[in-house]
């Protein structure tokens, strides 16, 4: 009986938050060297085709440039970071003299690194990246973190050549990004982030390599501290509201602490006009701050315990003026020993103390990395398995938008997670995996030349149908339409990245990473981590085979009854002469086809390109049905060659007959999905149009063809949508007559490939 009620569809509801950036500057004043890692694929290789074109030249390791310097004795000189305008800005030029100087003529006897690393030699200057320098202040309490980001064995007078390096992670894999030691400056005087000690500088070299990365300096304006934590650790990233923080928030933050974990905070604002203004007691908004310790104190009248917790400005001075201040009363309240203790920690006039009930109070905005997943609201410390998928939201094909896009959701990319074995300690619930699921939007602050800025993205968790289990086949509209998600990210935000801890039952789901607006173009990583082996691979419309260098698959028995119909395997076949006076008894339909084809053809009764768009143009105007113009010249093209059967680039009369034929039956095809009746549908349809079509495709053939085809409106016209099918068949059929065994690989040397492609 309940089978055969009407499914209403699921409404599911969808958080969002809006953040703001931290950008406050130090006051009233105020070209990438790594792309992001690609995905090994095909479809990576034709979208970075052109790189050779940008930078021919191998990048040399930090080592081979140094000795090669060294030896010639003369100094580095960055061409990929040069000491001009185009590293320091793209919109906002500075309105300093800004001179590029290396440290040797700052000052005398520069240092790398005097005394080791600490956070007094992190002072911020007029570039308005606190949220970075928080994020290298907290680096510097763990030493082991801090010496894998800066190699120690760095200096300026052995193996000098005004070359250094970092160490920084990258979506995914550590990188090495070298930069040379010309530095801004004004009056003599770093511009930017500086040490007290006028003659340290590996802080302002880090900043440099962190803006080398992402662009030029003014890239660094404004962000979030985890952004910078996570590109100094490769940690998992987590984000408390103080107001809604867990009960047990100091024992989580203690314990983040022992086990490394970097932690920073902020008030946020609600609008541009709150930027950079105080709190009554002093605070900044919209500034980043970072935090270096806890510690609870005896009160010395009283049997209870005070809890506090020690904050560093980036600025290089304090300016709380609450509780636990400089000269406070409530030190006097603790006993002389816990004073000391305290004072003595706060190395710096940058950092304060404040009570934790304060602390909660006033901040807003709580930011963690930790450098594994592990919980912090229990003892037990557990092994992580990760698996990272890498993969884009095309606009018109697979940016699809959140849950409320009920038309296009189900099109953004789906991966597969299977989870297989529960937790080894599962007494406090029901059985079940804990899974760590981190989304990361790439390269937008690399691109904020471009106006760029970060989406606001999410994720939802669908678990898999009992019969499509082990099949991999993306999921369609349907299926989202009437089914609630398993689990999904609490909100939708505007950071880097959104981390969500889940615990599921074993069994199989599918991730859906979406921006919550559709149409947003942009790459991402999804990394999942599990307590036990977890599988995720991206879902896709031909199987799981990654093996094949070939990503698409072609239904072999029907294309190879066409390609020998065609002619096209074996010998060549020369085409039959066509005497049109011994015919078979015609259709009216083909008396029409003959009529204006004879007409048009002349004695050779072939024709060319030209000649057979005004044929379809006169076909097509006698049909009602096909609301079209006609076909491209272009479009005509590739139909020739898809029915040209011994190579003379024009069709006979058998030919175009079987092309109207192919013609007639994508028309119908196209009629389902052009609803409105426009001649047009949307590009997100095409997927279901070519699978109806008997094109079994990929999702980045699917992308490929949004891109290759739709319009600025992301509508594919009738014959952009003919061009495309006649492409696809033909390079099909030019694949299996290649695949003389049919075991689905081809080998082509670089001649036969370009025959393949440049007669299609």
């Amino acid at each position: 009986m309940g089978d055969e009620q009407h499914k209403e569809p699921v409404v599911e509801d969808i958080q969002v938050k809006v953040l703001y950036e931290t950008e406050a500057s130090s006051g009233p004043d105020e070209k990438a060297a790594y792309p992001p890692a690609g995905t090994n694929s095909i479809y990576s290789a034709i979208l970075s085709r052109n790189e050779a074109v940008k930078d021919a030249t191998r990048l040399k390791t930090f080592l081979e440039l140094r000795d090669k310097y060294v030896k010639k004795k003369v100094v580095f000189e960055d061409p990929l970071f040069p000491a001009n305008d185009s590293s320091l800005f793209y919109s906002h030029k500075p309105t300093m003299k800004i001179e590029w100087k290396r440290p040797s003529e700052i000052c005398d006897n520069p240092q790398f690194i005097v005394d080791g690393a600490n956070r007094t030699d992190i002072c911020q200057g007029t570039l308005g990246d606190c949220w970075l320098l928080a994020a290298i202040a907290c680096l510097t309490v763990n030493e082991k973190l801090l010496y894998r980001v800066i190699p120690p064995d760095q200096s300026f007078t052995e193996n000098y050549a005004g070359i250094f390096h970092f160490q920084l992670w990258r979506y995914g894999e550590w990188v090495d990004v070298v930069v040379d030691d010309r530095i801004p400056t004004c009056n003599n005087q770093l511009v930017f982030t500086k040490s007290f000690r006028k003659n340290e500088f590996w802080s302002a070299l880090l900043e440099k390599a962190y803006a080398k990365l992402h662009g030029s300096y003014e890239a660094l304006k404004g962000g979030n501290t985890l952004e910078a934590m996570e590109d100094f650790t490769g940690g998992v990233t987590e984000f408390f509201e103080l107001s809604e923080a867990p009960k047990e928030l100091y024992s989580i933050m203690r314990k983040a602490l022992d086990r490394g974990s970097l932690m920073g905070c902020s008030i946020d604002i609600t609008s541009a006009d709150e930027m950079e203004s105080r709190t009554e007691q002093g605070l900044v908004k919209g500034h980043a701050y970072s935090i270096i310790g806890l510690a609870e104190c005896d009160e010395v009248a009283k049997d209870t315990k005070i809890r506090l917790i020690r904050l560093r400005n980036p600025w290089g001075w304090v300016l709380w003026k609450g509780p636990w201040s400089a000269n406070s009363k409530e030190w006097s309240t603790i006993s002389t020993a816990d004073k000391e203790n305290l004072k003595k920690q706060t190395v710096e006039e940058s950092e304060f103390w404040m009570a934790f009930d304060e602390f909660k109070k006033n901040f807003t905005k709580l930011e963690m990395c930790n450098l594994t997943p592990d919980t912090l609201q229990c003892e037990e410390r557990t092994s992580w398995t990760v698996s990272v998928n890498e993969g884009r939201w095309v606009r018109g094909s697979s940016a699809g938008g959140c849950r409320n896009n009920k038309n296009t959701f189900w099109t953004n990319p789906q991966y597969r997670l299977q989870l297989s074995e529960e937790d080894d300690d599962p007494e406090d619930r029901q059985a079940a995996c804990t899974v760590v699921v981190a989304l990361m939007q790439k390269g937008r602050r690399m691109q904020r030349h471009q106006g760029a800025k970060f989406f606001t993205i999410g994720f939802s968790i669908y678990e898999v149908p009992k019969e499509m289990l082990g099949q991999n086949q993306h999921l369609q509209k349907d299926f989202f339409l009437y089914n609630a998600s398993k689990a999904k990210c609490k909100t939708y935000i505007n950071l880097r990245e959104v981390t969500e801890r889940i615990h599921l039952p074993p069994g199989e789901y599918v991730i859906v990473p979406t921006t919550f607006e559709a149409h947003q173009e942009g790459e991402f990583i999804l990394r999942v981590f599990s307590e036990k082996q977890n599988i995720t691979e991206e879902e896709d419309s031909v199987g799981s085979d990654k093996t094949q260098p070939i990503v698409f698959v072609s239904d072999r028995a029907k294309a190879n009854k066409e390609i020998e119909h065609d002619g096209i395997r074996g010998e060549k076949k020369k085409k039959p002469k066509i005497n049109l006076l011994q015919e078979e008894e015609e259709t009216e339909e083909e008396k029409l086809f003959r009529a204006i084809y004879q007409k048009i053809a002349g004695d050779d009764m072939q024709i060319c390109a030209n000649e057979l768009k005004t044929v379809m143009k006169n076909v097509l105007s006698k049909h009602n049905d096909m609301k079209t113009e006609g076909f491209s010249l272009e479009t005509c093209r590739s139909m020739i060659a898809l029915m040209d059967t011994d190579g003379t680039g024009k069709l006979n009369l058998q030919e175009f007959k079987h092309l109207w034929k192919k013609i007639k039956e994508w028309q119908l095809i196209f009629r389902k999905y052009d609803k409105d009746k426009s001649c047009s549908i949307s590009s997100f349809e095409m997927r279901n149009a070519v699978n109806d079509a008997g094109f079994h495709l990929n999702k980045q053939l699917y992308d490929i063809i949004a891109m290759r085809y739709a319009d600025e409106h992301l509508n594919i016209d009738f014959d952009s949508y003919i061009c495309c099918f006649v492409r696809l068949e033909g390079m099909f059929r030019a694949f299996n007559a290649f695949d003389k065994d049919g075991d689905g690989v081809i080998k082509l040397n670089v001649l036969e490939w370009l025959q393949l492609t440049m007669y299609s």
